[in-house]
């Protein structure tokens, strides 16, 4: 590139450049004022397209210190709400568009509610369009005459569908790393238990819970624990899509999947909320753009949608993924067997048989505590203090725990140090290999 041409492009003024960056925003603002079946006309292309002109445009105005500028700050804090709220359509756009290839249960009802949140959210959307056209007019913003034509966006489904002709079978070597996501899943879902409910809230306990128990920040970090999960598999497990295979492992991923982008919809949803409904803080000019969002977008519904509809289902997938990660786990462990002496003196009591059972609940996989012909499972603190009677009454000194080789491994060096406690029954220091216990 030439000196003078340099120049050229720099002498672009930013009356210039702001018309530039706002003319395909703008065209799907105009789209989808016009658009007459939402249906048709929102789908995965158009929400791309509204999201990727609103994030550049949003850079560019904050580039230009149009969050300090009493003028500019309307249509700078509008533009963050469309791309917010479309990256929520188009996250919840897909889920709709796959939900036949996740295999869930209550699927018709998650279909339903899914498609309530939609309408609820692009309606959202259309109802600041009107706004940001007047604000770009008097910001004297060049205004496209038409939007895009509706045959620009069209639908992601056709009746085709490309040759399978990939093996996608699962092989040995795939084994340790699918009984790792296995593992993985469980624990992301013990975490995640005490958020966990069964009935709608009313808005007054979303309020409650909104953001001192559910915020940004907290679910962010799930949305990339689960991200991660989702990258793994896809490396290390399968490659290909979700039509054939070992109908688990496909399950597995479509739980992923759709828990997943509904915690991407939450973070987005929770972050506008947090920064831009919540509490806009204490200059004139905030509360007043915040009371102008506020009558364009049902903030109460808006909040019902986040909680009942994206937490709960998380919720409900993390709690119906449990079952599945756990047959898939039984299913691949290594499993083998150790002969251990008892804890000294004090036997199989409270100290002891929890550090184990919750040595077995970290990993996931099946461990039995086996006392002669007696089983008993290793993950219930209540079952290994059974067998500690049974030990004590029938004056045993060594037993045999059977299965989940990993779990089998950390139970050997937690025998090492009899259990955790010394002969009078007083903790001891764990292992650095048992950290996780403390």
């Amino acid at each position: 590139m030439t000196t003078e041409q340099n120049n050229h492009i720099c002498d672009i003024s930013f009356k210039e450049r702001v018309r530039i960056f706002s003319r395909d925003y703008l065209k799907c603002c105009i789209h989808m004022m016009e658009a007459d079946n939402p249906r048709l006309h929102f789908t995965k292309k158009f929400y791309a397209r509204l999201v990727s002109t609103s994030q550049v445009l949003e850079d560019f105005l904050d580039y230009h210190g149009a969050k300090n500028n009493k003028h500019w700050y309307l249509y700078r804090e509008l533009t963050a709400a469309v791309r917010h709220l479309g990256i929520t359509c188009y996250a919840q756009k897909h889920i709709s568009n796959r939900l036949e290839f996740y295999d869930l249960s209550n699927k018709l009802d998650f279909e339903e509610q899914g498609n309530e949140t939609l309408t609820f959210f692009s309606q959202s959307l259309k109802n600041l369009m009107p706004l940001i056209i007047e604000e770009a007019r008097k910001l004297k913003i060049r205004v496209p005459k038409k939007g895009f034509e509706g045959t620009e966006f069209p639908g992601i489904a056709t009746s085709e569908l490309i040759e399978y002709d990939i093996d996608d079978e699962d092989k040995d070597l795939q084994k340790k790393n699918i009984v790792k996501i296995a593992s993985d899943l469980l624990r992301i879902a013990a975490s995640f238990e005490p958020l966990n409910f069964y009935d709608p809230y009313s808005i007054e306990q979303i309020r409650g819970l909104v953001p001192a128990r559910v915020n940004e920040v907290e679910i962010r970090r799930y949305e990339m624990l689960v991200h991660n999960l989702q990258s793994s598999f896809d490396t290390y497990v399968i490659h290909g899509g979700f039509l054939h295979g070992n109908r688990k492992l496909k399950q597995l991923r479509g739980l992923f999947s759709v828990i997943f982008h509904l915690l991407q919809m939450m973070g987005r949803l929770l972050h506008f909320y947090e920064r831009h409904l919540h509490d806009a803080g204490y200059k004139n000019i905030y509360k007043q753009v915040q009371e102008q969002l506020s009558e364009l977008i049902n903030v109460e519904y808006y909040l019902e949608r986040t909680i009942n509809y994206c937490l709960f289902y998380v919720c409900n997938f993390l709690s119906n993924g449990k079952q599945l990660a756990r047959e898939i786990l039984n299913e691949y462990i290594e499993r083998s067997s150790i002969e251990l002496g008892i804890p000294v003196k004090l036997g199989f009591h409270s100290r002891p048989s929890l550090l184990v059972a919750k040595i077995v609940q970290h990993y996931g996989g099946e461990v039995e505590l086996c006392v002669d012909k007696d089983r008993f499972d290793a993950s219930s603190v209540l079952d290994i203090q059974w067998a500690g009677g049974k030990i004590q009454k029938e004056n045993i000194s060594r037993v045999v725990f059977e299965g989940d080789v990993r779990a089998l491994k950390d139970i050997e060096i937690l025998a090492g140090v009899n259990y955790g406690e010394d002969s009078m029954g007083k903790g001891v220091p764990l292992p650095s290999e048992l950290k996780y216990l403390r």
